[in-house]
């Protein structure tokens, strides 16, 4: 098992049991014990945790939302490490001043939370937990656009959103998906976040969906855009490369980051 996806069952773990010992997921992993302790150092920094003797339980603010846990919430903290490294990867393409539109979703957050630190830059979103990472930035102008909430996502849309969004023009458009399909496109699950998701595409110069790799072999309800409409696809290695060729045969850009 990859790094990456024994800290992905670490969370989920301590998001039904609210902790876990060093014992346990040491026999659990059948890894050592200065290996789960690297793990839990590295949750520690995420926010995620706070360690004690023997193991690590899950922070006040995570307690009270894991049972239910949202699932936009949720969704931070799968495969955490491949979203930031994607997000980080994404946010080097946007300089200064630069006019972005940032689709709501856990891996957008990740985007976001690596630019909310560029100056003066204009922000248009959907996203609730978007806008609060880039409120933290006084230079920066944000957007949220109005409409209905959708709670699980923490996400607005209807028709009001849409048509606001017609107004825009923006340098770099950063959308999230609910999976891939070399046929249809990049798809969605909910009908009324496709319609802001093509809105959004067509408010861009330049379009970029970020997706961890587990987005390439997912299906969803009904595709959002065509590849002819996406300039940039930024996955991690840990994406399919036979899928990611594919796609890179239909005009657009693939940039891979290691995870």
């Amino acid at each position: 098992m990859i790094v990456a996806q024994r800290r992905h069952k670490i969370k989920e773990m301590l998001l039904q049991e609210k902790s876990v010992k060093v014992a346990d997921l040491v026999r659990e992993f059948d890894v050592s014990e200065e290996t789960i302790r690297r793990d839990l150092n590295q949750l520690e920094r995420e926010g995620l945790v706070q360690k004690n003797y023997g193991g690590a339980i899950l922070i006040d603010e995570y307690l009270m939302q894991a049972s239910p846990v949202p699932p936009v919430q949720q969704r931070k903290f799968e495969y955490y490490e491949e979203k930031d490294a994607i997000g980080r990867k994404a946010a080097e393409l946007v300089q200064d001043d630069q006019i972005i539109i940032v689709d709501s979703g856990s891996t957008t957050w990740c985007v976001a939370r690596h630019l909310k630190q560029r100056s003066r830059l204009t922000v248009v979103t959907n996203g609730i937990n978007i806008a609060e990472e880039f409120v933290e930035n006084e230079q920066t102008e944000i957007f949220l656009l109005g409409g209905k909430v959708v709670k699980q996502s923490m996400s607005l849309v209807g028709p009001v959103a849409e048509e606001e969004l017609k107004k825009y023009n923006a340098d770099y458009v950063f959308m999230g998906t609910s999976g891939i399909s070399l046929r249809k496109g990049f798809m969605s699950s909910d009908i009324y976040e496709a319609e802001i998701k093509r809105a959004m595409v067509a408010a861009g110069q330049k379009v970029a969906v970020v997706a961890d790799h587990t987005k390439l072999h997912r299906q969803a309800l009904i595709a959002y855009s065509t590849f002819q409409d996406v300039d940039i696809l930024i996955t991690s290695s840990l994406a399919d490369p036979d899928v990611l060729s594919e796609i890179g045969k239909l005009g657009v850009q693939v940039v891979v980051c290691d995870v």
